[in-house]
């Protein structure tokens, strides 16, 4: 069911480990929370730090395929590793009613502090974890727990509002449709009954009733409010006091995380970001993969063992520079190499400027022009998912042509010779528009000479937020306007001979929901400038240390029943003049030879739009999951929909729950949402 490449090899263990496939944490209020742990069989006698990662996906069946590889291996080496459930989720107590909020936070310090208490922990904590692990490290680490000496936060971020699944740029990515309705299904499962005892039934009944669909909420915020700043740490680096390092991938839609973190923290702090997907470095796609659970140790031997690995000595900031690809949805490696800064910013960067004109991107000033685009809504399907989850899914962007053509482009000559790029590329753009509400995605593409189109970076804008995220206002039509656009964070070598693309359009289905109306983009070019973060090569970049090759422990038994299955195929109604995007996302079916527990997922998102019209755009999705233990047969079903209007959000979302094959429980829940300049 999970996949995991030959070419891991499976590391000696130094320490004998014991497992506790489940320790209770209790809190002051009375909830307990669900831990499984891996520590040396003789802490007690020579206690250890611990290390913990705290995420609602379900310890026991959820995660369990990565935990088993990574977590044992930490512990082999002289550590206590918490895989903690959080409140509401799994096997913990509770309800869990949206993210990353403030009592997940106290639930956590308080988890450190009794964790650091127990007499097989030496009383030094760190904390790890991707994607949510990794945001409420940040979180946690903000709060300044005694015990908390140092974290790893992979493909997280510093900013909930527009660097999340929710607002890029303040337009609204489907994936704040999709990772709703995600979570909805998550937590509609049970505890389980041989950790939960008796009591599992009525604690799943709780949860059922008591679900929300989280969209609710975060349609309501719509602005970058004090909503959103909560759990933000960039309102405040200042806060966090303890070692930080830093992880992300090229591919994956956190990376720009890393730089902040650098130039913002004040603390000890490194950066590491690779060619990666949304996956951990040593098992993601595309590669190459590295050794990163040795690279973690290296980390928590020097803060929490205060052994002298070499690790702080190294340059702070550590990048892999993609060599020119071509695109497809799926690479096993990207050719490149390892280069590395000792802070950020950079004064090996310097700010490259082009001009905008008819002739395209110039170095110097063109004839002025005045240039007008009014996408097709359809325009988008070269770059279906906003990240990368750095599988075998097929989720890279494709070659851009096709999207190229729904937009205004501006290339440039060929290269005279080789160029390469480090940092975030930033577009200073003069224009009008027609209508009220613009939202526009910027992409940049790397030309080869037969004409591919490769994306190298990208962002999305909603140009009511020109002002800032906080405080949007309409546009006047027609009125000229200028707004500075940040694109992605990237590390790219351009080779003679191969063109940059500057495209822009007003629309990108289905990772961007359209705007109220079409509206047509005028851009002043001669007002205009794309700057490229330019980084010369460094000889010190030949000297990096070489990481090790990737290590893990096993992974768990299992057997096979169904084979995953994740596919995406668009479809084109030319009668209709619609699109219509269908992702497959079934993680199969296995059964856990150790706790005697079959698992059964699937989902399939589907999104549909007419190329004119704005309050066509749909989404829909339908999780199934399944739990089985003998008699115990457990399902759950999830259908959840977003449609617009011009004026308003339509939502829609029903749960339904089996037990034995018989329907115990359904619920339908549907809300509308005023638009808010989106």
């Amino acid at each position: 069911m999970k996949f995991i490449p030959a070419k891991f090899r499976k590391a000696p263990p130094v320490r004998r480990v014991r497992e506790i496939p489940n320790l209770w944490i209790p809190l002051s209020d009375g909830t307990r929370l669900a831990a499984r742990v891996w520590l040396p069989e003789d802490a007690e006698a020579d206690p250890v730090p611990a290390i913990l990662e705290c995420i609602p996906y379900r310890k026991r069946d959820g995660t369990v395929w990565r935990d088993e590889a990574m977590h044992p291996y930490i512990a082999s080496h002289g550590y206590a590793v918490l895989r903690i459930d959080l409140r509401g989720s799994g096997d913990s107590d509770g309800i869990l009613d949206d993210e990353y909020m403030a009592e997940e936070q106290t639930d956590l310090v308080e988890a450190i502090g009794w964790v650091a208490g127990q007499s097989w922990c030496s009383g030094h904590c760190g904390m790890t974890g991707i994607s949510w692990g990794g945001f409420n490290a940040l979180q946690v680490a903000a709060r300044r727990p005694p015990a908390l000496k140092a974290i790893i936060t992979i493909d997280s971020t510093d900013d909930r509002y527009s660097d999340d699944v929710h607002y890029m740029g303040g337009a609204m990515l489907h994936d704040n449709f999709a990772w709703a309705s995600a979570m909805y299904a998550y937590l509609s499962q049970p505890p389980d009954p041989l950790l939960a005892g008796e009591g599992w039934r009525a604690t799943w009944l709780d949860r059922l009733q008591r679900a929300r669909f989280w969209l609710r909420q975060w349609l309501q915020h719509q602005r970058r409010d004090g909503y959103w700043r909560h759990g933000s740490v960039c309102e405040s680096y200042r806060d966090i006091t303890c070692a930080v390092y830093a992880v992300g991938g090229w591919e994956d839609g956190y990376s720009n995380a890393v730089p902040r973190l650098l130039e913002g923290l004040q603390t000890p702090a490194k950066g590491l970001i690779g060619p990666w997907g949304h996956a951990l470095p040593h098992s993601a796609y595309p590669g190459p993969s590295i050794g990163f659970l040795q690279e973690c140790l290296r980390w928590w031997d020097h803060w929490l063992k205060g052994i002298e690995t070499g690790i702080m000595r190294e340059p702070r900031y550590r990048v892999w520079m993609n060599e020119s690809f071509r695109p497809a949805a799926f690479a096993e490696s990207r050719e490149g190499r390892w280069v590395a800064e000792a802070g950020w910013p950079s004064a090996h960067v310097t700010m490259r400027p082009f001009h905008l004109s008819a002739a395209g991107l110039t170095d110097a000033p063109g004839e002025p022009a005045v240039l007008s685009i009014q996408s097709p809504l359809t325009t988008g399907t070269g770059s279906l998912e906003w990240c990368s989850y750095g599988g075998r899914g097929g989720d890279l962007p494709t070659d851009q042509r096709g999207d190229d053509a729904d937009s205004l482009c501006f290339d440039s000559a060929p290269l005279p010779g080789r160029l390469e790029i480090l940092g975030a590329p930033v577009l200073e753009l003069a224009f009008s528009s027609d209508k009220p509400v613009a939202t526009i995605c910027v992409r940049l593409c790397d030309i080869w000479p037969d004409g591919a189109s490769a994306r190298v970076t990208f962002t999305l804008f909603n140009l009511t937020h020109r002002d800032g995220h906080a405080a949007p206002a309409a546009l006047a039509p027609d009125r000229q306007y200028r707004v500075r656009i940040p694109l992605n964070h990237v590390a790219h070598a351009f080779p003679a001979g191969h063109r940059l693309r500057l495209a822009i359009s007003t629309a990108y289905w289905p990772m961007m929901w359209p705007a109220p109306e079409r509206a047509t983009l005028t851009v002043h070019a001669a007002d205009c400038r794309f700057e490229l973060p330019v980084r010369p090569p460094q000889e010190a970049d030949g000297q990096l240390p070489a990481f090790a090759p990737p290590a893990m422990a096993p992974g768990p038994r299992e057997e096979g029943m169904r084979p995953d299955s994740t596919r995406r195929r668009v479809e084109t109604n030319v009668a209709k003049g619609e699109t219509i995007v269908t992702m497959v996302k079934d993680a199969g079916a296995t059964r856990l030879l150790d706790i005697d527990l079959a698992v059964d997922t699937d989902a399939v998102e589907t999104y549909r739009i007419r190329h004119d019209d704005p309050a066509s755009a749909e989404g829909m999705t339908r999780y199934r999951q399944k739990l089985g233990r003998g008699d115990w047969q457990i399902e759950t079903r999830t259908t959840t929909s977003l449609k617009l209007t011009a004026t308003q959000f339509l939502v829609s979302a029903e749960l339904e729950a089996f037990e034995g094959g018989e329907r115990i429980f359904c619920r339908n829940e549907s809300f509308t949402i005023p638009r808010d300049l989106v």
